[in-house]
């Protein structure tokens, strides 16, 4: 079966994968605040980790059109939560939310995991 969007369920989708973000990082012990900037969506801090900001992409996937279509996270405005992260004093993160008709999964690393585990040849 086929899931049906709304026409504006791209921002509901992105308003969920948030809050999913801050309610897994709440739930271990971390200080959460959502953010309204460009380039960072969630900001955290835990006293051994340290203040982190994140940048949260949330993607619906229909089983039958597009379930193994690749999201992109590093796009050339995504530049903007470094610049974010350095102004602010923060480590940047990002967090992938995917959901499909039947699945969830959540996903949160720091930048530097990500780029160091991705780029690899």
């Amino acid at each position: 079966m086929s899931i049906v969007q709304s026409k504006r369920h791209s921002k509901y989708i992105g308003q969920f994968g948030e809050a999913i973000v801050c309610n897994m990082l709440s739930r271990s012990n971390f200080e959460v605040m959502l953010v309204d900037h460009v380039g960072i969506d969630v900001i955290a801090r835990r006293s051994d980790v340290g203040r982190i900001g994140i940048s949260v992409k949330s993607r619906t996937r229909d089983t039958e059109k597009n379930e193994q279509s690749s999201i992109n996270l590093l796009r050339s405005e995504d530049a903007h939560l470094e610049e974010v992260c350095q102004e602010w004093e923060l480590e940047p993160w990002i967090a992938v939310y995917v959901e499909t008709q039947s699945q969830a999964d959540l996903y949160l690393t720091s930048l530097q995991n990500f780029r160091d585990k991705s780029f690899r040849q």
